[in-house]
């Protein structure tokens, strides 16, 4: 079974991406920290019990990794275009207790067990070998945080909450098969439309706001 973790906006640079969600939300989302096997670094923001929203990006102080980094950022060039078509929610990720079985049924789409930290804090995450998202997107990035289980309760907590979590596609019935094949629990709303997109609506404290 895979669960919601957390909401991903793929961003030029975390100051661009922090510029989106101020615009959007009203605030200055805290840090995060560095992912050295990835070379990325991201900004947190709780947005329930346990579920958050994270920012990342390619870290320029860190060294190149030795591997293609993960949500798809070394395309460079694929990362801008979608941010300037005001695509900036562009993935999600899914946690599971049983990583070696989904990785068993389902490696060839969500990739290989990596192992990452961020701090003090160490878990998997599959990540295809040439960095893609799964299915372009359209399929979670899945992760196991281990024993500690997710930081969302240790985050600060300044009010905003999830209300909803779609996916608008042209595809809307495969999109559906395919959640209910990853067997995920509570899936993103499936909505038929002319081009996909993710929209996530957040209940902020001056109102309700949307980010996609």
């Amino acid at each position: 079974m895979l669960k919601l973790d957390h909401l991903a906006i793929i961003a030029p640079s975390l100051e661009v991406g922090a510029d989106y969600v101020r615009d959007a939300l009203g605030i200055d989302m805290p840090r995060g920290g560095k992912h050295p096997q990835m070379g990325t670094h991201n900004l947190l923001l709780r947005l329930g019990a346990d579920v958050f929203l994270e920012v990342i990006a390619i870290d320029p102080e860190a060294e190149r990794p030795t591997r293609r980094r993960w949500f798809g950022l070394d395309d460079l060039e694929a990362v801008q275009a979608a941010w300037d078509e005001g695509r900036r929610l562009r993935a999600w990720v899914a946690r599971t207790g049983d990583f070696a079985s989904v990785l068993v049924r389902h490696g060839d789409l969500l990739g290989r067990q990596e192992k990452v930290s961020r701090g003090d804090r160490e878990w998997l995450f599959a990540v295809a070998d040439d960095g893609s998202l799964p299915c372009g997107g359209v399929a979670p990035s899945v992760m196991d945080w281990g024993a500690r289980g997710t930081p969302a309760p240790s985050m600060p907590d300044f009010g905003f909450r999830l209300k909803s979590f779609q996916i608008e596609h042209p595809e809307a019935d495969r999109v559906r098969e395919l959640y209910a094949d990853l067997e995920i629990i509570d899936p993103p709303t499936v909505i038929k439309a002319k081009s996909f997109r993710y929209i996530a609506e957040i209940e902020t404290p001056r109102g309700v706001a949307l980010i996609s």
